[in-house]
């Protein structure tokens, strides 16, 4: 009997459903998008019922698409949007308080005070990262502290807390499985690195109990199985799981140490790999879990810009310079040049290396010559020289000098912005003929969980190279672009 594998990839705008074979090609591929809620200005919300319901439509649609029984599916993996945060009540599975996105800046004044308090340093040893609005921990005390009631029922046991990972299994398995793996606990501020296990000291820090976790387990082994489900029947192990990131670098087939890759998606983000221990970051890298995969832990450096996809939505919600994303390509390319302009993407602040949640996006260079089409240019330069911070910065942490950047999200088929990208790096960009290498990633975690795939190797066979963008931009115009882009952060 055919084995097949769904792979569930929920993501920031919405949610994408894969159907492999046991070969690793994909039958099927169905999206669907969710509303995006802002309360006020820098607060970013998701109704987590809306991404429960676009999870099941994705899945028919994925099974329909693919023409198989669902009887068929040996398991299902989860990759999601890593650091969103849901509480919900155990006895009704229904949250108390819309999902708490990780863009969301609300929790800033909190993380402030806790700076204030002497507590970063503690934090930033035992988690690898800082003390931002960007992860749960902050986002879970927000909602226990708002929410009429919650801290109480949390302290009675009645509530429990996840990200969308967390979410997902709890009602695909019927509310039985209240699981997460490494690799998302290792976004929560509130797990420590090295034990791989929550720790007291750092709860008591953010204000969160341990009576609304999650149980931390592998990303790769069978959590639990489906029940009560109208899209699926009882019985299918719930078997993969892994924050979209991990996943991606996993589905780019970066097994050894030094290997990375760069996610285009609503944000940038850059992980390489650096294998068995983790590596603390002196310049504004965050140091995180990549994957346990049996006894074995990888981790990674981690770089992220908030923005990078979000931007092309702007230009096209915002300001109506484009009809659809995809325009942007064609519209930048009517100009050699964004004729001086420089975009620096702040729209929800700065991540990695700057971690300045108050920067504010600004455009600089502007004169009546200047056109949407230079607009459009320079957006997309500055999602590329975001990614030069962080990698220069990488680079020094890790003492790897890459020697290539495999990338993947929908703007990797953007050839205009990997030719800049590999260009202002100086880097060859490698983009493989599969660019769903998150929902990849988190299917071969489900896989191999379930005997699908013996072993990575066969993820290594099924993995092909596309195209490959060369450096080719003089050093003197990189250094030129370089100084333009910091002399511009410096105002945002």
């Amino acid at each position: 009997m055919p084995r097949h594998i769904l792979a569930i990839d929920q993501g920031t705008t919405g949610t994408t459903v894969l159907v492999l074979d046991d070969r690793l090609r994909v039958l099927a591929k169905v999206n669907k998008e969710f509303p995006q809620i802002y309360p006020r200005p820098g607060w970013v919300e998701h109704d987590p019922e809306d991404i429960w319901a676009t999870t099941q439509t994705t899945i028919s649609g994925a099974l329909a698409q693919a023409g198989i029984d669902a009887s068929s599916v040996s398991g299902i993996g989860i990759t999601n949007q890593r650091e969103t945060t849901v509480v919900w009540r155990r006895r009704d599975h229904k949250p108390v308080h819309n999902a708490i996105v990780w863009q969301c800046r609300r929790t800033a004044d909190f993380c402030a005070g806790m700076k204030e308090m002497g507590l970063e340093a503690t934090f930033r040893a035992k988690t690898g990262l800082v003390l931002d609005p960007y992860f749960s921990g902050t986002k879970i005390r927000w909602i226990l502290d708002h929410v009429d009631g919650a801290r109480e029922a949390a302290d009675r046991g009645e509530l429990a807390f996840g990200t969308i990972d967390s979410f997902l299994v709890w009602r695909l398995s019927g509310g039985i499985a209240h699981v997460t793996d490494v690799s998302n606990a290792s976004r929560t501020l509130a797990m420590d690195l090295h034990s791989l296990a929550w720790d007291d000291e750092l709860l008591d820090g953010l204000g969160v109990p341990r009576s609304v976790l999650p149980e931390i387990r592998s990303s790769s082994e069978v959590y639990g199985h489906t029940k009560g489900l109208r899209v699926l029947p009882d019985g299918i192990p719930i078997a993969g799981m892994a924050g979209d990131q991990q996943a991606a670098l996993f589905g780019q087939v970066c097994f050894e140490t030094g290997e990375a890759k760069c996610t285009f998606g609503t944000g940038a983000f850059l992980l390489m790999n650096t294998g068995s221990k983790p590596v603390a970051s002196e310049r504004g890298m965050l140091t995180t879990v990549a994957w346990k995969v049996g006894d074995e832990v990888d981790y990674a450096l981690e770089g992220s810009a908030f923005i990078a996809g979000a931007a092309v939505q702007w230009l096209r919600d915002g300001l109506g310079l484009i009809q659809s994303a995809s325009d942007i390509e064609r519209l930048a390319s009517s100009v050699p040049d964004s004729g001086g302009v420089v975009f620096v993407p702040a729209l929800t602040g700065l991540g990695a290396p700057h971690w300045r949640p108050d920067a504010r996006g600004v455009i600089v260079g502007l004169d009546r010559g200047v056109t949407k089409a230079h607009l459009a240019r320079a957006t997309l330069e500055g999602i590329a020289l975001q990614n030069a911070d962080i990698l220069g910065a990488m680079e020094t942490d890790s003492g790897v000098k890459l020697s290539a950047l495999k990338v993947d999200g929908g703007a990797a088929a953007n050839d205009l912005l990997m030719q800049f990208q590999a260009d202002v790096l100086d880097v060859p960009i490698v983009r493989p003929t599969m660019l769903e290498t998150t929902a990849l990633g988190a299917g071969l975690l489900a896989g191999l969980a379930t005997g699908v795939w013996k072993s990575r190797d066969e993820a290594k066979d099924a993995w092909k190279e596309d195209r490959r963008f060369d450096p080719s931009m003089a050093a003197a115009e990189r250094d030129e672009h370089l100084a333009r882009w910091r002399s511009a952060v410096e105002r945002a």
